[in-house]
């Protein structure tokens, strides 16, 4: 299993800004419009639970124990490409950070 089943903190950390074109009322688009909202004429944001701390629309699980992510094979660029080595257990700083503020250990760090 992946470090990132057993986490989540990322989800529950960063809202993900996206381009309105990953939409799914865009042509080609897959991310669902239904748990998106506006920030302005071109990008969108994955919907988020109000108030601190904040938690995607998308996550399912108990941080820190077992996560999934509702849209996983929908999900946006940003997600896709956060932190890529830690489903190896290679953190990197914003994958740490997140970590951090759930009161996780970082992963192992990248070599230098």
């Amino acid at each position: 299993m992946s470090p990132c089943q057993s986490c989540g903190a990322c989800c529950a950390t960063y809202r993900v800004t996206l381009h309105s074109d990953e939409i799914d009322d865009m042509p080609g688009g897959r991310v669902p419009a239904g748990l998106t909202e506006p920030i302005g004429a071109q990008l969108a944001c994955m919907r988020g639970k109000a108030g601190a701390p904040w938690r995607c629309i998308a996550l399912r699980g108990r941080i820190g124990d077992a996560v999934s992510c509702a849209i996983y094979e929908f999900r946006p660029q940003a997600c896709r490409e956060f932190a890529p080595l830690a489903a190896v257990s290679r953190g990197d700083e914003a994958c740490d950070d997140a970590r951090r503020r759930h009161r996780l250990p970082p992963l192992r760090p990248l070599a230098a």
